[in-house]
């Protein structure tokens, strides 16, 4: 089974030429099959497929538990992963490419059908800054081959599940997987990501039930306008001891006053 890297080699100028063995984020499509019929096919590092396919089945809906999952098959290759559910399913009519790296999809509009989330987490800002470095630990793809996303799930003092890929959106796909495999409940849980919130991502995170996401990068607009409608904390370049908090702040600032701004899927609309 492939391991998420490959060996490579490289002419690398520092101070003069020199010739560098190391590796490469390994990049590959994946299709993945449900009861026997295709269901799509994702570019992803083959790696914790299993993750990748049960993650994705949850976060669109086709399962809410393990218990629905008779058995997963990840061939040999890595290229192709089998699920048998205990039930059917409809196949998916709309499928919809997303803004994410390595070919992202979702099967439904990722700005719809999310109610707003709890109100009662609240945590230090400076935790955050203590969490982020433990994304790439060191014998983490990252730090063996660089090129690769990282998403991870805190309880705001450690980390409880991480999962590395080249896509951003596949990340929390497999991050659910691993919660799912792994007994770990994601709701009420902060969601940290290295990627870019594009709305397919926030939609992900909404599903999870996570009421904070944070990121090392950008927002979008969309998914800025979606936290604030489902009342999730946005967070954003979360770097060298500062960040910028796009929506909901008091759960980082419990003295702050509350945004002026819708706080249902009506702020959506406008």
């Amino acid at each position: 089974m492939p391991d998420g890297a490959q060996p490579a080699s490289w002419e690398e100028y520092r101070q003069g030429w020199h010739l560098v063995h190391g590796e490469v984020i390994a990049e590959e499509l994946v299709t993945l099959y449900v009861n026997g019929l295709e269901l799509a096919t994702i570019m992803a590092t083959p790696q914790h497929q299993d993750w990748l396919a049960l993650g994705l089945l949850k976060n669109e809906g086709m399962i809410d538990s393990l218990e629905e999952v008779d058995h997963v098959h990840v061939a040999a290759g890595g290229c192709c992963v089998d699920v048998w559910l205990r039930h059917s399913v409809a196949t998916p009519r709309r499928r919809i490419i997303t803004s994410g790296c390595g070919g992202g999809i979702t099967f439904d509009d990722p700005s719809l059908g999310i109610d707003p989330l709890p109100d009662d987490l609240r945590l230090e800002p400076d935790r955050l800054y203590d969490l982020f470095p433990q994304l790439h630990f060191p014998d983490s793809l990252h730090a063996r081959a660089r090129g690769v996303h990282a998403a991870a799930l805190s309880d705001g003092e450690r980390i409880l599940a991480l999962a590395e890929d080249i896509g951003r959106h596949n990340t929390l796909d497999k991050l659910l997987g691993a919660c799912l495999l792994q007994g770990i409940e994601t709701r009420g849980r902060i969601l940290l990501a290295t990627g870019r919130i594009s709305s397919e991502m926030l939609h992900k995170a909404a599903r999870m039930g996570c009421p904070l996401i944070a990121s090392r990068n950008s927002p979008t607009s969309l998914s800025v306008r979606m936290a604030r409608a489902w009342n999730i904390t946005l967070v954003g370049y979360v770097r060298q001891r500062s960040m910028r908090v796009y929506a909901h702040p008091e759960r980082l600032q419990p003295s702050a006053p509350a945004e002026a701004v819708p706080a249902s899927a009506e702020a959506l609309r406008s």
